[in-house]
This record gives C-alpha cells, structure tokens and sequence, in this order.
C-alpha cells in the first residue's frame, strides 16, 4: 500500500535555491514537452507525415544548459506527468494538458528514491543533489521509501511529500454505520445505526476572515507594480489565504478521521459543487465548504483503513423521500428545513435526509 507522508522543511538560504531552480526547470521542461507535443499534433493535421518521436528532457539539456543545475529525476517525472495527462485525455477523463504557469500552477517537483538517495537521518531528509535538508518529522512511519515530492507555498515555505511502500494497517473493525448528509447551514449532518443525529456546524472559514482579506487585496491594489512594498503586501494576502486553506485542511481531515474511526460503513450524499456554484447567491458558500475535498479524504482514509464507503447517485432524492413511511413527496425549496409527509410523520430536512442514506447501507 503506497501513503504519503508529508512534513515541514527548513532548508538553508543555498538549499532553498536549489529547490526554486529545480521546480522552474521541472515547469521549464513540462511546457517545453508540451510545446513539441502539439507541434507533432498540428504538422499530422496538416499531412505532413513524420515519424519524429517527441523530444526527451535530455534532449533539451545541450540548448539550454542551466537545465543541468536541477534534479535530473525531477525532469524525468516531469515528463512522465505529461505522458500521464495525455494519457487522460485520450481515455476521455481529462482535458488537453495545457503549459504550467509561474504564478498560478503548482511549485513543485518529484524525484525518485534511487539506491537510497531519499533517507531520513538525524531529523533530517536526505535528497538527490541537494544533500541533508533539516525538516520537522511529527509522525513516524515504517516503509521502503518510493519518491518525495519536494513543493513550495506562495508565502515561501518549503514541504516534502514522502511516499511509503508499506503493509496493510491493522485496524480493529468497527461495527457501526453512518449516513452523512452534506448542506450549507450545517456543514454535516450524521445518523448512525442507533438512529442518533449530530449536526456539525459549517466553521465558514472565508466568510470570518473575508474583512481581512478584502482589506489586504485593497492594500495590494494601491501598490505600485514592480515596487518591493507590492512584494511584502502580496505575501501578506498570501498569507491570510495560507491561513484559511489550513484551517480548512484541518477541520476536514479532523472529522474525516473521526468518522472512519468510529464507522465501519460510511454513506456520503453525491454533490456536484462545480453544478452548483453556477448560482452565484451560494457560489462563494459553497467553494469556503470543500464538499469534494472532504468525500475524497473520507474515501482514501476508508481505503487505509478496511472501511467501506458508498457514494450515493447524484439523483437519489434524499431530502424528498420520508424515511418513515418510504414515500416520496414534492419538491422542496432550500428555506422549507422542516416538513410533515401524508403519514403523519414530521421531519427535520438534513436528518430526514442522512436517515435515507444511512438505509442504503442495508
């Protein structure tokens, strides 16, 4: 079973310059391949027959020779995420690949843990022609190591991705079931077998921090471009984004933890946010809520850990079904949160709802 570790570095001012030129030679060399991809696919269109096969990160290396400062596995890998993305678009899963961009694509790049080059010693990690990098290892792991992933954030620091070919985790099994309906008002509502209900509060991280934020987009708005106080007001608006992309990171994988825990068999509602927020009203509400973000953290850690998981259909009508009598009403609008069916039984929406999901597990 591959799993990834991730910690914190603290690379010296030399290290941290190696890292920033190999993610822009990996980016380099990304869009270099791309370049030459497309032009493969423009000269077929046009008839020109050739039988040129597309270049290679090595091919690259006498044009352009900075390219041998970097990481020659992190181009390799570059290379390889290509073939993996062309290879998505031709099974019909992905869009076109298109070039990776300095400012708005992730900084990163991946090598390979060859002959022992990636080690941990000394509470420090061993990388390929960077040497030991100091770094803060919080969990312990047992394993062969298979790559890391070395990534730098907007506000400048600096983590490792470290993935870990290890057995299976034994893991006492839990016995019971759970339906999760996912909303805006709460963030999760949960039934387990017990027919106990617990609503967990939405923490809108954005919206408690949207002052600040907007009050550091206008500070960096009045800055003049190229100017060094526009660099120091960029990073403080990284800053507050940095801080409510953790809080939400942390929350997720809190409850998602809690619930593979606790559950044996989990049922999560289907929600199609990318659907939803063409509504502009929730738009904002739902991008601060991260539904997918939590579904996929529940399913990998169901994966880990013997869990089971089901994903409702899109189209099951959760909220429009009584769980009582199995009947399913009209339509109802997002403001109705309370209703009574034609058997007499009065519901509350969202448990109303995880009560449905949580009997799709039988």
């Amino acid at each position: 079973m591959l799993k990834g570790y991730t910690y914190r570095l603290h690379p010296t001012p030399a290290q941290a310059e190696f890292f920033i030129k190999t993610i822009g030679c990996a980016r380099f060399i990304y869009n270099k391949l791309l370049e030459d991809r497309i032009a493969i696919r423009e000269e077929a269109k046009t008839g020109i027959v050739t039988r040129r096969k597309p270049a290679t990160p090595a091919s690259y290396k006498p044009l352009f020779p900075f390219l041998a400062e970097a990481d020659s596995l992190a181009l390799a890998n570059a290379k390889l995420n290509l073939d993996t993305a062309f290879a998505k678009f031709f099974a019909g899963t992905g869009g076109f690949p298109t070039f990776k961009s300095r400012r708005r694509s992730r900084a990163s790049y991946t090598t390979n843990n060859q002959h022992g080059t990636i080690r941990i010693e000394s509470r420090k990690v061993r990388l390929p022609k960077v040497g030991f990098v100091r770094f803060t290892q919080h969990r312990q792991f047992e394993g062969v190591i298979r790559s890391a992933t070395v990534s730098m954030t907007k506000t400048g620091k600096f983590f490792v991705s470290i993935l870990v070919n290890q057995d299976e985790e034994k893991w006492i099994p839990a016995k019971n079931k759970v339906g999760i309906d996912l909303g805006l008002e709460h963030f999760a509502v949960m039934t387990n077998d017990e027919m106990v209900s617990e609503k967990i509060g939405n923490p809108r991280f954005l919206r408690q921090s949207e002052a600040k934020v907007k009050k550091a987009q206008r500070a960096l708005s009045r800055k003049k471009i190229g100017s060094k106080n526009r660099e120091k007001a960029k990073l403080l608006l990284a800053k507050k984004h940095e801080k409510i992309a953790n809080q939400r990171k942390d929350f997720l994988h809190k409850l998602s933890r809690r619930i593979v825990d606790e559950n044996q068999v989990i049922v999560v509602e289907t929600l199609t946010s990318k659907d939803m927020m063409k509504n502009h009203k929730v738009a904002k509400s739902i991008g601060d809520v991260s539904w997918y973000e939590f579904v996929r953290q529940l399913e990998y850690k169901c994966t880990f850990y013997g869990r089971t998981l089901i994903k409702a259909d899109p189209w099951y009508a959760s909220t429009q079904i009584c769980s009582s009598c199995g009947v399913k009403g009209e339509k109802k609008t997002m403001d109705v949160r309370e209703w009574t069916c034609v058997c007499g039984a009065h519901h509350d929406r969202d448990i109303n709802a995880s009560i449905n999901l949580l009997m799709l597990a039988d």
